[in-house]
């Protein structure tokens, strides 16, 4: 067996096994875990210093869980954008393959959580092979995206046979990984992994930081050897209440992860998850915090802030309001809260 996989077998599944320093304030903590299932490695664990602290909110589960009445189960509408079992087909040019329900950490802000980790998401072979089958029949289908759960957690072997089969497609020409694993279980990432990554270019990840806390050295050397095999690498945050929700957080956050070799691509608002409403932010605070990055920070560190519309509308962007007028010139504000001119073209 092999070290990530010994780490990930001894992973803490119930709220009672959490040093007693971390365990949740509420009465029967397994209400929470019976729908919402546990689970947090020790590698996750060891990043943890206090009930309360950004890590903590992300990996143990809370009472609010199980009392939102604002969010729904599904709110991007990906089952009735699935014309096979997980596959979902949203854009006309792309689509979203899920090909495992395991996560090294379930996420208590994570999108899929009515099903992640759970018997409500089931994977076989031969929904595995369905969704090769409709990509195969699909020509217009040029990018897929392959998440679950997370891809890393399949085996060698089982990845590999995967992106095989994919890169055997002649219309696919773009596959992309979405792992938290350089986060959550930085270990996975060996040098037999990024040896079979390597034979599927042109292939990227998109990978998940939230929190400084979480940019160690073991998850700088996972991103090292993934960048090393030419994969080029993006993080994809999600603005959560208490985590990362103020402008020093995030700008110490999207510098980190530069230092590391990841590209900043995406800050999301949170999407209207069930369970999940506890972390959500106001859009106002979203675009203040970006308001403070742009100008402020590298453009290589400023991610596009969007909200993944509900009922599959689609990814929008959530830029501050710069422009004031828009005619024979454009009249904007910069980044300092001058007002600027410009000719507009014509």
């Amino acid at each position: 067996m092999a070290h990530w996989q010994s780490i990930l077998k001894q992973a803490i599944n119930s709220p009672a096994d959490l040093p007693e320093r971390l365990q949740p304030t509420m009465p029967d903590p397994t209400k929470v875990t019976a729908i919402y299932p546990m689970r947090i490695n020790s590698y996750y664990l060891s990043l943890i210093k206090d009930k309360g602290d950004p890590l903590w909110l992300q990996a143990v589960p809370q009472a609010q869980e199980l009392h939102d009445q604002v969010c729904v189960a599904d709110p991007l509408a990906e089952e009735d954008l699935s014309p096979v079992a997980n596959l979902v087909h949203k854009y006309p040019d792309r689509v979203l393959f899920l090909v495992t329900s395991q996560c090294a950490m379930y996420c208590r802000f994570c999108t899929r959580k009515r099903k992640v980790g759970t018997a409500n998401m089931v994977i076989t072979d031969r929904s595995i092979q369905e969704g090769l089958d409709y990509i195969r029949h699909h020509p217009q289908i040029k990018d897929v995206l392959i998440s679950g759960g997370d891809p890393l957690l399949l085996s060698d072997e089982r990845l590999d046979w995967l992106l095989a089969s994919l890169r055997a497609i002649p219309s696919v020409e773009i596959i992309r990984i979405g792992s938290r694993v350089p986060c959550t279980l930085p270990m996975r990432v060996t040098v037999k992994l990024c040896r079979i990554l390597k034979k599927y270019h042109p292939l990227y990840i998109n990978t998940h930081f939230n929190h400084p806390g979480e940019i160690t050295p073991e998850a700088a050397l996972a991103c090292k050897r993934l960048a090393d095999a030419g994969i080029p690498l993006g993080c994809q945050t999600v603005l959560l209440k208490g985590v990362n929700d103020d402008a020093q957080t995030m700008a110490t956050l999207l510098r980190k992860l530069l230092t590391i070799r990841v590209k900043p691509y995406y800050l999301f608002q949170g999407d209207l998850t069930r369970g999940t409403n506890h972390f959500r932010t106001t859009i106002e605070t979203g675009q203040a915090i970006m308001a403070q990055l742009i100008g402020h920070t590298s453009g290589m560190a400023v991610p596009t802030y969007a909200v993944d519309g509900p009922d599959g509308a689609g990814k929008i962007p959530l830029t501050p309001n710069y422009i004031q007028s828009l005619g024979k010139q454009l009249c904007f504000t910069n980044y300092q809260g001058r007002t600027c001119f410009y000719d507009n073209g014509g």
